[in-house]
């Protein structure tokens, strides 16, 4: 029996004041936590970064500069493997107003609120995984520099 590989990318997006964007889910009957905006890749993505450039757009009306793979996390997903590829990258332009997909639309997936927080306030979040969270705050002066 095969693998079932699951593909998504992420960013680590900064602002200009170098926060974070991320997002707080809100679900019912558990507790909130924040995630890095991003999806699976599709068939119809030529690269990674196209993934990401389509999710980012979609997700929060983004338009978004400098990617840099910083980070890969792998997991055990169900009977397959979940691999996150993660982009560090600055975001140009925010158009809330424009967000589109089924997430936004089913009120079953519950709540994607947009926060910003600085990277020193990270270690108070429930940021997913936890393993990125703590990639995030070693590699402060590295992310910053994207």
């Amino acid at each position: 029996m095969s693998v079932i590989v699951h593909r998504s990318v992420r960013a680590i997006l900064l602002d200009e004041d170098d926060r974070l964007l991320l997002i707080k889910r809100v679900k019912p009957g558990q507790a909130p936590y924040w995630t890095t905006p991003g999806g699976g890749v599709g068939p119809e993505d030529v690269s990674l970064e196209a993934a990401l450039r389509r999710e980012l757009h979609e997700e929060l009306g983004a338009d978004v500069d400098r990617f840099l793979q910083v980070f890969l996390f792998t997991a055990t997903a169900g009977v397959g493997v979940s691999v996150q590829y993660f982009f560090a990258c600055r975001l140009l332009q925010l158009r809330e107003n424009t967000r589109a997909g089924q997430e936004f639309f089913d009120p079953a997936r519950g709540e994607y609120q947009l926060d910003m927080v600085a990277i020193d306030k990270l270690p108070a979040v429930n940021l997913k995984p936890d393993a990125l969270r703590e990639f995030i705050v070693s590699n402060e002066e590295a992310l910053l520099s994207v």
